[in-house]
């Protein structure tokens, strides 16, 4: 989840106009040249003697963490109050979840093998650090074994009014906030055409990539009977952020369609004077005409725009570039496997327009219906056609092949793309998920004892 990383300008100009808006997320379009990729992952921090969740505070604690990566590598602390709650430096982010869920938001990148090597490097520097303090860190989608009441709450104003709002629109909402894990990619387009193009075929194969990573089977000690419970959460969160987008399938959708969505979209806070305002459940389009009743008479600026935009979680989200939000967190392979993935079907003309061919006749109905089937079934779950989600994933697969193999960026070593996704052809064709690979171990060499999966799914 965005953490600011600039004071609040109370001076900045205020909004005038929808059109401005629209403008903002426009003004995101770039020629392909200058497309970038931008991964964020988050990760699990957990105390190696006892496997209990990391603490904000205490000598083995995330302040620590955050305090040595500033002191040893060179980050600026982002800080609210007297804590310190993120880093920034070069482009890159480091941000705290509301369970003290580690995330690097990493800087836009040219290629694949960058991003490897930022992954790469990023989990050098928070183990030079977390080792002494006998931390480790877990990549799963959900908290296998800590209940909500034993994982800490990170000391940011926003999730204070999350938490309590989250009680009045869906069953799972604290359990998305405090327990999950997720790696997403952040994608360019070339105008509103190519956004429109590639949010549909995101947004359709969304499942496709929940199934593909699902690395979530299990919660407070035990299996939970999904593949991907992350995924599973996010179906009973708050319908009124999240889902499928239906609206921008129809005729005439583009950026005004995402902004009229966005306006009615609950807000969940505005920052003014250093805090955060609560206001929860009010609109922006309220907002907008100076009728926010935390905020009477006071109209936004772009930055409370900016952060309105940061609290919709639908599957794919637009800001001034498409975030893919589908897929469970998991071993570091899995985390140059998922940027890898979108970029080769989206970042080449021939394999965009393949994938498209691949899902344009889906009907809303069969979208939401994969989207709901693929926590709980992984690539067993139907597909359009009487098919199964895993031949649409073998599909998109060599689609997404031939766009990186035709992108040719190469490493120094002379590779191109195409081999990070060595391990998804091989679910593809096996049909088994990462989940699923998890729960023969569970039920075989483990013996059912979790603290296993602490070693097998350790960075």
């Amino acid at each position: 989840m965005t953490t600011p990383t600039a004071e609040f300008d109370e001076n900045a100009p205020r909004i005038e106009g929808k059109a401005e808006l629209v403008e903002w997320i426009a003004a995101g379009t770039k020629p392909k040249s200058d497309w970038r990729i931008g991964t964020e992952h988050e990760k699990f921090g957990f105390l190696i003697d006892g496997l209990q969740p990391v603490p904000y505070e205490g000598k083995a604690s995330v302040r620590s963490l955050l305090e040595g990566l500033r002191d040893q590598f060179g980050w600026e602390p982002i800080s609210e109050g007297e804590h310190i709650i993120g880093l920034k430096r070069e482009g890159a982010s480091v941000s705290l979840e509301p369970g003290g869920q580690f995330e690097l938001s990493g800087a836009p990148l040219e290629h694949v093998h960058q991003t490897c090597n930022e992954v790469g490097g990023h989990l050098r520097e928070v183990r030079a650090i977390a080792d002494p303090l006998g931390i480790g860190f877990l990549g799963l989608g959900f908290s296998p074994i800590w209940s909500l009441e034993e994982t800490p709450m990170m000391p940011k104003g926003r999730y204070e009014i999350m938490k309590r709002y989250m009680k009045r629109v869906g069953r799972l909402g604290h359990q998305m906030m405090f327990r999950s894990c997720t790696v997403q990619v952040n994608l360019d387009f070339s105008s509103e055409a190519d956004m429109v193009k590639k949010m549909r075929v995101s947004l359709a194969l969304q499942p496709v990539g929940t199934a593909l990573f699902a690395n979530s089977p299990f919660a407070e000690g035990r299996t939970n009977g999904f593949v991907s419970y992350r995924g599973h959460v996010w179906s009973d969160t708050d319908p009124d952020r999240t889902g499928m987008l239906p609206f921008m399938f129809e005729d005439g959708a583009g950026f005004e369609s995402y902004v009229d969505y966005a306006l009615d979209v609950p807000m969940y806070f505005a920052r003014r004077g250093g805090v955060y305002v609560d206001c929860a459940g009010h609109s922006f389009r309220d907002f907008m005409a100076g009728k926010l009743e935390p905020l009477p008479g006071e109209l936004p600026t772009m930055e409370d725009w900016e952060d309105h935009l940061s609290t919709i979680f639908p599957e794919v989200r637009l800001k001034r570039f498409l975030e893919m939000r589908g897929s469970d967190s998991g071993p570091w392979d899995s985390l140059c496997a998922m940027p890898a993935f979108w970029v080769g079907l989206l970042y080449d003309d021939a394999a965009l327009d393949a994938a498209w061919e691949l899902v344009k006749d889906w009907t809303p109905a069969q979208r939401e219906a994969m989207r709901r089937s693929a926590p709980a079934l992984g690539l067993k779950a139907a597909a359009p056609g009487g098919r199964l989600l895993q031949d649409i994933a073998r599909d998109a697969l060599g689609i997404a092949q031939g766009g990186l193999k035709r992108r040719a960026r190469l490493s120094t070593s002379g590779d191109d793309e195409t081999g990070f996704l060595s391990d998804l052809h091989e679910i593809a064709e096996t049909g088994i998920t990462p989940a699923e690979r998890l729960l023969a171990l569970y039920h075989g060499d483990w013996n059912r004892d979790l603290a296993k999966v602490f070693e097998a799914r350790a960075y």
